[in-house]
């Protein structure tokens, strides 16, 4: 995305939405259930693997994950909790919030995680441990995953620009002609 918007004549708004990859495994509690098989084995997590390593290796994307980092059954919920807090509370901080979540490879499943990246990102530990625990923003989060769902997105990253949709780790030349329409 970094490397499209660079790309352009002019500014690029983008309003950034949450999705639940782990919806479909989730019991009533809301917890993962991570014995339900979600159709993606080795094969498919292989091929996603050489697609972002041809991505970071094109495109020079050092900051983007590398998959062997990421710990395994890590459930995002609570780190995108936080993420809407800051970016509804302290919208100028949320840009490093949200690059902080995706390229470290901790545990964003962890709230002591959560606080120490948000510390990082200039951000009081607390308050991101307080908007965790707020219920009221877990439900809503919960609302705006569905709304997700019933958008047509399946997946992350998703990108949604005049009713067309592109999904997963796409180059720029992607992302021009989904916003071009070329």
């Amino acid at each position: 995305m970094a490397a499209y918007r660079e790309t352009r004549e002019r500014d690029l708004d983008i309003d950034w939405h949450p999705y639940d990859r782990r919806g479909h495994r989730r019991g009533p509690d809301g917890e993962v259930i991570h014995s339900i098989d979600d159709g993606k084995d080795d094969e498919y997590f292989e091929r996603v693997r050489r697609d972002v390593d041809r991505l970071r290796d094109r495109y020079d994307a050092e900051a983007m994950l590398d998959l062997d980092d990421l710990p395994e059954r890590v459930d995002s919920f609570d780190a995108q909790v936080a993420s809407l807090y800051v970016s509804e509370e302290r919208r100028d901080r949320w840009p490093d919030f949200d690059e902080a979540l995706w390229v470290d490879g901790r545990d964003i499943g962890d709230a002591d995680v959560l606080a120490d990246l948000a510390e990082d990102a200039g951000l009081d530990a607390d308050e991101i441990r307080t908007a965790i625990a707020d219920e009221e923003r877990r439900d809503r989060l919960r609302s705006d995953f569905s709304d997700a769902r019933d958008a047509a997105v399946s997946g992350v990253p998703t990108f949604r620009y005049d009713g067309r949709t592109t999904r997963g780790a796409v180059p720029p030349e992607q992302l021009d002609r989904l916003v071009e329409g070329v």
